[in-house]
């Protein structure tokens, strides 16, 4: 079931035959949470404190809920779909230990190169502060701008579509899963979004944690009033997102009317988790005669629970 907070979605049968009338301009593939395994061996002290309790947790739950079989097939359907981009929204480790981040690169590489693929880090990926860094030294090459910024957020302008990437990722105290921008970055993100906007891109902020919905207190985003309150100030088109592991339709007020707030299940959930695998292909059009700028439409895809096969489980137009 998806969680569903758009207030004006309007869903629809997919007909391929149905006439088009907008260009498309671009397709977007968005996955999330991966949370690539096995876990590499670990000495004990680096298992100290909060890496403990994510250790056991992998242990007893984690590595049998995320499987390599479940995120090849997403892999697989992704890669015939051939998306122009693909944008993935953080936790691509699980808690951090220095040897979990080349071959998450090396994942990454098998999703495309670099100009072909966006990230933003996740908590998971900021698990404790000593390794903190280590997410920019491996994966630097698909979290920087155009101009080559190597901060956060960057802006990369693929034709008529801007990718804005925040990193909500910071280390926590165990048992907690928060995120947090930060005024410096969250007045550069206002910045990027208002200039984007007066060029009259099509702006897809990439953040890991949600600025809006239902979730636990442990996992929210600490500075989430003040992120949407720059949305609403500057606006956007639509906000990706992971870290609930759950398929989520939201939207926060724009200067305009209402944002699509999209999140996606974990990439390597298996059939039968509560949530199985999935991810969101978009498909952005000039709007044409439409009354909006852009028409972007959604298709879910996924596993159904219990199922082995990634098929399209919804289809909606959010804008246009």
């Amino acid at each position: 079931m998806v969680e569903n907070r758009w207030p004006g979605d309007r869903t629809k049968p997919h007909r391929p035959d149905a006439p088009n009338s907008e260009t498309t301009l671009f397709t977007l593939a968005h996955l999330s949470d991966p949370h690539l395994g096995p876990l590499p061996p670990a000495r004990r002290r680096e298992l100290a404190g909060k890496r403990l309790l994510g250790w056991l947790n992998w242990q007893r739950g984690r590595a049998r809920r995320h499987t390599a079989g479940t995120l090849r097939l997403i892999e697989a359907d992704i890669a015939r779909h051939q998306p122009d981009h693909v944008a993935v929204t953080g936790d691509l480790v699980n808690i951090a230990l220095a040897a979990e981040f080349a071959p998450a690169a090396d994942w990454l590489a098998g999703l495309g190169l670099p100009d072909r693929v966006s990230v933003v880090p996740g908590n998971h990926d900021a698990y404790v502060a000593r390794t903190a860094g280590l997410a920019r030294l491996h994966w630097g090459d698909y979290m920087t701008g155009d101009r080559g910024e190597a901060g956060f957020p960057y802006v990369r302008r693929r034709g008529a579509v801007a990718l804005v990437g925040v990193s909500s990722a910071v280390p926590t105290a165990p048992f907690l899963a928060t995120g947090r921008l930060g005024p410096q970055q969250i007045e550069a993100l206002a910045e990027a979004l208002d200039a984007l906007g007066r060029a009259g891109a099509c702006r897809i902020v990439l953040i890991h944690h949600p600025p809006v919905g239902r979730f636990d207190f442990q996992k929210r985003l600490i500075d989430g009033q003040a992120v949407r309150a720059v949305l609403a100030r500057t606006g956007a088109e639509l906000v990706l997102h992971g870290h609930t592991h759950v398929p989520a339709r939201h939207a926060v007020d724009g200067p305009h009317g209402p944002i699509p707030v999209i999140g996606v299940p974990s990439a390597s959930a298996g059939p039968v988790s509560a949530h199985p695998a999935g991810w969101n292909r978009f498909v952005i059009a000039d709007g044409g005669a439409a009354r909006t700028l852009w028409r972007i439409e959604l298709e879910r895809r996924g596993l159904r629970h219990g199922g082995a096969v990634i098929d399209t489980l919804e289809r909606t137009v959010l804008a246009g």
